[in-house]
């Protein structure tokens, strides 16, 4: 039986798709960061 691996997520994809540029640019995403920044998060986006 043959293992299924997932595929390689696209570094580019996902820092366009949720990089800190991609949640500045909406209300919604600086919400997002304000929050992680009020809980102290070391890192604020996951790249």
């Amino acid at each position: 039986m043959a293992l299924h691996y997932p595929r390689k997520t696209s570094r580019i994809k996902k820092v366009r798709k949720m990089g800190f540029r991609a949640r500045m640019a909406t209300k919604a995403g600086r919400k997002i960061i304000n929050g992680r920044r009020r809980a102290g998060r070391k890192r604020l986006t996951t790249i």
